[in-house]
């Protein structure tokens, strides 16, 4: 059997389409079909459902690929051990949530960068919901998610919890309310948040939700300082952690406000598939170094409500 065709079904399986998996592997469209064709020859199956967009394995396609992932990880595992001094190739694809993008890609990166030289980093910032999806299709090898406190990573993929955050609501100075309110006081206000997949609007709405009230969202901003900047010139509320909030420069402009019946949590969380093979040891190593550094943000950033 032929690696290389091996490969190129497995990227058609991970991409969804002959296309993205021709510019994932550098080859035209029609030499993908052709390595795909070679495969089914080889095996005597189909491993497509045809005709479908996205292309979907047969249940024979979906048995083939957790084969063939193995089989493919087993030969990188192969070739880094066999690589002078044991050093580590390859690539190592990981994901960041945007909640958590500036602790990930600063300390742990550069542990990762001078712990690995020969081995390549990938990064992919996104939203949770899309990072596990990733993860699980073997898109990337592993994500730093955030997910609210009831909610848990999928079954089939191993997840390392990295820590539990308390969340506030914030206002600006200015804002007319009372100093603890309760949520239908503030379902009365526009809220400044994150695009929809955040943890922390996911825990805002689905709270609301449970009492009957509808979150109006103001504006959608990806950055913790712009949504606190907002917050601080009277665009709305939000919920952010004590911590990001005594980081901020607007945080003489903005109050906590303590709503009652709600002290909200959000997760965050390590994903990767359970075969990790050659990937373990950095995959370990930007864990611990994200663990490190979301806890010295919590110390460093301590906030008094009052």
């Amino acid at each position: 059997m032929n690696s290389n065709d091996l490969e190129a079904f497995l990227a058609v399986v991970e991409t969804g389409s002959l296309m993205a998996a021709a510019a994932r592997l550098n080859l035209t469209q029609p030499g993908v079909t052709r390595r795909v064709q070679n495969l089914e020859a080889q095996l005597g199956v189909q491993l497509f459902e045809r005709p479908a967009k996205p292309l979907r394995p047969t249940l024979a396609g979906r048995e083939a690929y957790e084969h063939g992932r193995r089989v493919l990880q087993s030969i990188e595992d192969l070739r880094s051990g066999a690589a002078p001094n044991g050093a580590i190739r390859g690539e190592l694809r990981i994901g960041v949530t945007i909640d958590l993008s500036e602790p990930a890609l600063a300390a742990p990166i550069d542990a990762l960068r001078e712990s690995f030289p020969d081995l390549t980093i990938r990064l992919t910032v996104g939203w949770s919901p899309l990072l596990m999806e990733q993860v699980a299709r073997n898109q990337i090898d592993a994500a730093a998610i955030t997910l609210p406190e009831s909610a848990r990573p999928p079954e089939d993929l191993v997840a390392e919890e990295l820590r539990v955050q308390d969340v506030v609501v914030v206002a600006g100075r200015d804002l007319a309310l009372p100093e603890t309110a309760a949520l239908a006081d503030l379902a009365r206000h526009p809220w400044v948040t994150s695009q929809d997949g955040c943890g922390f609007r996911t825990t805002l709405r689905r709270r609301m939700e449970a009492e009957g009230l509808s979150l109006t969202v103001a504006v959608e901003a990806p950055s913790t300082d712009l949504r606190l900047s907002l917050v601080a010139r009277g665009m709305g509320l939000a919920i952010v952690t004590p911590g990001k909030l005594a980081q901020s420069p607007w945080r003489d402009r903005i109050r906590v406000v303590a709503v009652r019946g709600f002290a909200p949590q959000i997760r965050s969380w390590l994903i990767y598939r359970p075969a990790t093979g050659r990937l373990r040891r950095p995959i370990a190593l930007f864990r611990d170094g994200l663990r490190a550094e979301i806890g010295a943000d919590a110390v460093s950033g301590s906030f008094n409500a009052a």
